[in-house]
């Protein structure tokens, strides 16, 4: 039986084992209904040849933005970027290319590179039975690329399945990239040894997976073992270095190791404590009580050395020389410094699944919703704790370090989508700029994917050649980045005075074909308003 222990793991054991709660029913599926096939109407293309019209371009690579400018898609390949005329002048009319299949009037828009969310999951039926309802949440939101860590757990899961559905496009879902947590899927016994972690690796090589998440669940050799074993074979890696084997593992020691990338805050404070090497804990304290857990987790940020100080700087450059990459997910814990806030977001009423308010809502054996008597210090505890841990991201990228955008929906009050615009709001109450938020979300998150492969990002830039992966925006996103929500933003008109929302992604281009951006929005309406209706029809 599999070791590996995780998010999505935990979540489906302790949900099978949990009663009901805020609803008087439920939906008892037991296993992930399969994706539906991508629909005509649902997405149009790849075509012969699709024109953007006199966008302004932001390409990802850090670069402030440029236009108008005509983008020429060939296929699912950006052919070509022209200008399409002179800033604060009208556009020339029938200007070449004038034989495209089909034309987009961007004129006054925004063009970005398809976001890349390297954190996700999307494989519980208890919450979403139904998987493609994080996948249009996600296309709705601009995300064109998810890197499964993993997408579903256990044996016989459609990791796999749905990568391939999704690069033939013959389901609405983002590019998927299937990672597989250490010891999970096969029958080949617990992952004890060194030997056992190469054997398990070797396996999920040959069944096709792109990189493997670790858990420090297991003794330092294994997780050595099994980071070397994935580097030998190109598998790309990440861990989530919690307090169970910290002592372990923390950071440091697991970049020493090799590891490419390190997600959620676990394992940084515990490689920069001062004056000892293990964190302090209350006498009664139980790592099994989540409250417990991440009431106490956000105590860490008064145990830590000086931000700044010499050996804060000295851990970062180590990591850097390494080449590991950071995945904070600062949005997933945001609900900790403003529960209500979390609670009662726009987005709930229209795009919540029932099932997922009601995992959501304060339980005992529901992974993540601890806060059954959650207080004001506690509240605190987190606001001053990301105080620090913002800053040591935003100090990761100021000397060169890769930071990456990643999610982890589904838990904590934090949907599909949503939580990923969350998730840029947030690297910019880090230090980061709007665009060194976007070169975060794109090309940053691309190059974490590709760079174990020892290849170029094939996607993250709007440049000529790559794939046609973009996001179509009516505003500047730079400029507010709630403009990407879904719900849109609320602002006050000048002419009527009446507040209206704006905003929302108009487009999402992933692969060449072309997604209308509220429609998919109207798909997920109609699944939340099915489930409902459902429940409420139920005796």
């Amino acid at each position: 039986m599999s070791r590996a222990r995780g998010c999505l793991a935990a979540a489906a054991a302790l949900a099978a084992m949990a009663a009901p709660i805020a609803l008087t029913a439920q939906p008892s599926a037991k296993a992930m209904a399969r994706v539906a096939d991508r629909q005509p109407g649902e997405g149009e293309g790849p075509f012969r040849r699709l024109v953007i019209r006199g966008a302004m371009m932001v390409d990802g690579s850090g670069a402030p933005p440029r236009g108008p400018v005509d983008i020429v898609i060939a296929g699912n390949r950006i052919e070509a970027i022209v200008a399409a005329g002179t800033p604060g002048l009208p556009l020339p009319a029938d200007r070449p290319p004038r034989n495209a299949d089909r034309e987009i009037d961007a004129s006054g828009m925004y063009v970005l590179p398809g976001f890349v969310d390297v954190h996700g999951h999307n494989g519980d039926p208890d919450k979403a039975p139904d998987a493609g309802y994080g996948y249009r949440l996600w296309l709705a939101h601009g995300v064109t690329t998810v890197r499964g860590v993993p997408l579903y757990s256990g044996r016989d899961n459609p990791s796999l399945d749905d990568r391939r559905r999704s690069q033939e496009n013959s389901i609405v879902a983002p590019r998927l990239f299937a990672y597989m947590a250490l010891g999970d899927g096969w029958s080949g016994g617990d992952i004890a040894t060194p030997e056992a972690a190469r054997a398990w690796v070797r396996w999920a090589a040959a069944q096709g997976y792109d990189g493997v998440k670790l858990f420090n669940d297991v003794p330092a050799a294994v997780a050595a073992a099994a980071i070397e074993e994935s580097g030998r074979l190109r598998l790309g890696t990440i861990a989530h270095l919690g307090q169970g084997g910290v002592a372990e593992v923390n950071g440091d020691r697991a970049g020493a190791m090799g590891l490419g990338g390190i997600t959620h805050f676990y394992g940084h404070f515990e490689a920069l404590l001062r004056g000892r090497a293990l964190p302090s804990y209350p006498d009664d304290y139980n790592m099994h009580d989540e409250q417990w857990r991440f009431g106490q987790v956000a105590r860490l940020a008064d145990q830590i050395v000086e931000p700044g100080g010499a050996e804060w700087r000295a851990y970062l450059e180590r990591q850097h020389e390494r080449g590991v990459s950071f995945s904070p997910t600062f949005n997933i814990y945001s609900a900790s410094r403003d529960v209500m806030r979390a609670r009662n977001a726009d987005w709930h009423a229209r795009y919540t699944l029932p099932s997922l308010q009601a995992f959501f809502a304060p339980s005992r054996t529901h992974h993540g919703s601890y806060f059954w008597d959650w207080t004001t210090a506690d509240e605190i505890a987190w606001r001053r704790f990301y105080v620090p841990y913002m800053r040591l991201m935003n100090d990761y990228k100021n000397m060169g370090g890769r930071v990456t955008v990643g999610s982890d929906p589904g838990f904590i009050y934090q949907s599909w989508g949503f939580s990923y615009v969350a998730e840029l709001e947030m690297l910019q109450e880090a230090g980061f700029s709007p665009l060194e938020t976007i070169q975060a979300a794109t090309i940053n998150g691309a190059r974490e994917i590709y760079a174990p492969r020892g290849e170029d990002a094939p996607f993250g830039l709007v440049r000529e050649g790559m794939l046609a992966d973009l996001v179509i925006v009516p505003e500047n996103p730079l400029a507010n980045f709630k403009l990407l929500y879904g719900t849109g933003h609320m602002r006050l008109n000048p002419r009527t005075q009446q507040a209206e929302r704006v905003g929302g992604v108009r487009w999402t281009i992933k692969d060449g074909i072309v997604y209308d951006a509220p429609a998919l929005l109207a798909s997920v309406e109609r699944m939340v308003e099915s489930q409902r209706a459902a429940l409420e029809a139920a005796p």
